[in-house]
């Protein structure tokens, strides 16, 4: 993280140009947010554990302050998964599989849950973790197949999906848009 004249570059490691658009779109006032692509393992466990160690892997590459983003999108009636491991669930499944793992379920709440860790790249320093979570649940998809399992997931109090809406109200309510409001909270407090 560089100052600049009116805004700080976080570096975001990230090959997803949709996240990377999003991330953009609600921090573009106040940051340059530059990306970088780097083929990070795929960490298993809990979410914060898994956000913590990509970004000491990507700390490793860097050498310097960055940002790592870890999403979950997690099933009340499957106890909490897929969770972290939604992407590879997503990749055999596609949204519409997504919705019919719950069939049989009468429980078709879930949450999308966004971890973002920071770190300045000092070993010395621990990783600071910034989370957004938002209610929701798993319908029939709906809208367009551009961003992974937008589709199928429709906010609570919403009658639409994440792809239905448009980017400015999605980005108000979402999981990314909520941990992104606490990291940029913490580095106002900080500057």
């Amino acid at each position: 993280m560089q100052a600049t004249a009116t805004r700080r570059t976080l570096t975001f490691v990230t090959g997803n140009k949709n996240k990377l658009e999003e991330v953009k779109a609600i921090l573009g006032k106040q940051f340059d947010v530059q990306s970088v692509a780097i083929d990070l393992p795929e960490f298993q466990g809990e979410p914060d554990d898994i956000s913590r160690s990509k970004c000491l892997e990507a700390v490793k590459h860097i050498q310097g302050p960055v940002i790592v983003e870890d999403t979950c999108l997690c099933f009340n009636a499957l106890g909490g998964l897929p969770g972290p491991y939604i992407k590879w669930f997503l990749s055999k499944l596609g949204p519409s599989g997504l919705h019919r793992l719950l069939t049989g379920w009468e429980d078709k709440s879930a949450y999308a849950l966004c971890t973002f860790a920071y770190s300045t790249g000092e070993k010395t320093k621990p990783v600071q973790l910034f989370q957004g979570k938002t209610e929701g649940s798993v319908v029939e998809p709906r809208g367009p197949p551009n961003f992974g399992w937008d589709p199928c997931f429709q906010p609570k109090g919403y009658d639409q999906t994440y792809a239905e809406m448009a980017s400015e109200l999605k980005n108000s309510i979402s999981h990314r848009g909520k941990a992104l409001q606490l990291l940029a909270e913490f580095f106002h407090e900080h500057s």
